[in-house]
C-alpha cells in the first residue's frame, strides 16, 4: 500500500485572517515540499499545475543561461581581440 508523501507541513504558517477582498485565508500557505520544488526548480511539488509551471520555468532558465553564457564568451573574445 502506498504511504502518503510527507509534504513537511506549512512553509510559512500564519494565523487565519480575512483579507480586504472578503476572502478568508486558512493561514496554511504552501507546503515545504512546494517551496522546495519551486526553489530547486524540480517539478515534484505534488500539484500538477505547479509542476507544469516549474517545468516551463526550467526550459526558460536553460535558454536564458545559454544566452548569458554566449554573451559572456563573446565579451571575453572581444576583450582578447582588443589587446
Amino acid at each position: 500500500m502506498n504511504q502518503p508523501i510527507n509534504d513537511g507541513g506549512s512553509a510559512f504558517p500564519s494565523p487565519p485572517s480575512q483579507h480586504s477582498n472578503g476572502f478568508y485565508s486558512t493561514g496554511e500557505g504552501m507546503t515545504l515540499r512546494q517551496y522546495a520544488a519551486i526553489k530547486l526548480c524540480v517539478p515534484d511539488s505534488g500539484l500538477p499545475w505547479l509542476d507544469d509551471m516549474i517545468a516551463k520555468s526550467r526550459n526558460c532558465n536553460v535558454v536564458d543561461g545559454t544566452l548569458v553564457m554566449f554573451r559572456s564568451t563573446d565579451a571575453m573574445l572581444k576583450a582578447r581581440e582588443a589587446k
